[in-house]
């Protein structure tokens, strides 16, 4: 295994190992399952395992495991405040507590304010007293270091960067994804600012792999060097000095045992100029088998209405190529969750964005669509519900 170093100097494991998805049987978390490929991956040096209050089971699944097999001590485990459902800082407390309950331990190495996708969502955390609450638990040792979970456009990402004096902070990130969400013009920015960077959907949660358009598998197939998918996406992400752990959702055995081959050989700089116009060539072939032909440019940006528009139209394109659910959940992180809807439903069609996009996208039809599709019911019911929170 290979290791980077966080803040201050930690070693961190390159691959880490993202706990949203365990394996389930009836509904519920497969223990047998998860002991087994978590002690596997302990044994073999991921020290890193990322959880969260609102992803079912997870928390008191890992904190059973680490407890029976002793392993408190050799593991970073992150794990999430779910701020959106916090009203008071003794809401703070008790959501805390709580998830120290589950996960069987008196400290949190990586704590992070899930989806902090607005500053107006921060400043709300500061007027509750969230630096103050942050600082005393860093004192007690309750919480080691703090960042935050990200999905929206580099632009509110880098002001969340700015506010406040933050120990990591995770995106979304992959060779598909580079100019859309925070991006590498992000993932370079928190960089330059010395804040490590943990990697979720590294592979598009499987796009990359299982998804991948035939044209793409072809590109891939006919390269005299043979990799699987996966190696390919995990390569091109642990090649960026930016990047200090990939986390991945390893279900099986035979995943986590290839991703753990794939970490030991992981270097900065290890692609030459040849492999990089395989990567170009794979996007290319994606790009053209999707619904909306948007690069994620930005020249559209910022909207009048505040319409995130490359966020929309990668939720739009995701719907059609990937599982409807993830879209769904993505459309939700880039749109809600924030003081105000950055949502397809805000465009008021003054055309200002079709002037400036270099695909002559017909901005405002597309948008329509993107509405009728992913502003269901459900939707609207969630953004009415989130936007409440991050008010009040």
């Amino acid at each position: 295994m290979k290791y980077r170093k966080d803040k201050y100097g930690n070693d961190l494991s390159v691959l880490g190992y993202g706990c949203m998805r365990f394996p389930r049987k009836y509904g519920k978390i497969d223990m047998e399952i998860a002991e087994r490929l978590l002690c596997r991956a302990v044994e073999q040096g991921i020290n890193y395992y990322d959880t969260a209050y609102i992803y079912h089971g997870s928390e008191a699944a890992l904190g059973e495991i680490f407890e029976k097999h002793n392993l408190r001590h050799q593991v970073k485990i992150a794990t999430k405040l779910p701020h959106y459902l916090i009203k008071n800082q003794q809401g703070l407390d008790k959501l805390f507590e709580e998830e120290l309950r589950r996960l069987r331990t008196d400290y949190i190495d990586y704590y992070l304010m899930h989806m902090l996708n607005d500053i107006d969502a921060w400043h709300r955390l500061q007027e509750m007293g969230i630096e103050q609450w942050i600082e005393e638990k860093k004192r007690s040792g309750a919480i080691r270091q703090v960042g935050f979970s990200y999905h929206g456009n580099s632009e509110m990402f880098c002001k969340i960067l700015d506010a406040y004096d933050w120990d990591f902070c995770q995106v979304q990130y992959n060779y598909l994804d580079e100019h859309s969400q925070a991006g590498r013009r992000g993932v370079e920015y928190a960089h330059s600012k010395g804040i490590p960077v943990i990697i979720m959907e590294p592979l598009r949660g499987g796009k990359l792999v299982n998804l991948l358009p035939e044209k793409a598998k072809q590109v891939i197939a006919d390269y005299p060097v043979k990799r699987t998918a996966a190696a390919w996406g995990l390569r091109w992400l642990w090649d960026q000095e930016e990047v200090t752990v990939v986390l991945s959702g390893m279900g099986s055995d035979h995943m986590l045992e290839e991703n753990l081959q794939l970490a030991s050989a992981a270097e900065v700089g290890q692609i030459p100029p040849e492999e990089r116009e395989l990567y170009e060539k794979v996007v290319k072939a994606i790009r053209e088998t999707e619904k909306v032909g948007c690069t994620a440019c930005g020249y559209c940006q910022p909207c009048p209405m505040g319409v995130d528009i490359p966020g929309a139209f990668a939720a739009y394109n995701r719907w059609f190529g990937e599982e409807k659910k993830n879209a769904f959940m993505d459309y939700l992180k880039c749109t809600t969750f924030r003081k105000n809807s950055t949502g397809a439903g805000n465009c008021i069609g003054c055309g200002k964005c079709e002037k400036h996009c270099p695909q002559n996208i017909p901005i405002r039809k597309e948008l329509e669509e993107v509405r009728k599709v992913l502003e269901t019911p459900l939707y609207r019911v969630i953004k009415k519900g989130a936007g409440w929170f991050v008010h009040f």
